[in-house]
């Protein structure tokens, strides 16, 4: 059973920092894309940023130059670090395993609170 743990959420004031990670396990880890999403109380689930086993990056209009996504293929972890958070990053971020062939998986999710 493939495993996704995220961790590293918390409660921040406007403007600070906040970094998640993910790590996988019983996976073939280099062959995924990974990604972050969010889900908002009352809101649908979105896109935060994705990278490729090729390093490549994708990210959401509303956190592009904030948020940077990172891996480590030797520790099976993906990172997001989060800098100038606003209150509207609150959400529940979740981490994404996604291959066309090999599947798709999610973490539990890790809660981020943005608040003063």
């Amino acid at each position: 059973q493939v495993q996704l743990v995220e961790s590293g959420g918390g409660l921040v004031q406007p403007g600070g920092s906040l970094g998640l990670s993910c790590a996988a396990s019983r996976i073939i880890f280099t062959i995924y894309t990974m990604g972050w999403y969010r889900q908002a109380p009352g809101k649908q689930r979105e896109l935060v940023a994705t990278i490729t086993k090729g390093h490549r990056t994708n990210y959401a209009d509303s956190v592009k130059g904030r948020f940077t996504i990172s891996r480590d293929n030797a520790k099976n972890t993906v990172y997001l670090q989060m800098n100038s958070l606003k209150p509207e990053d609150t959400a529940v971020y979740y981490c994404n395993a996604n291959h066309l062939s090999a599947g798709d998986y999610w973490g539990q999710g890790t809660q981020v609170t943005v608040s003063s």
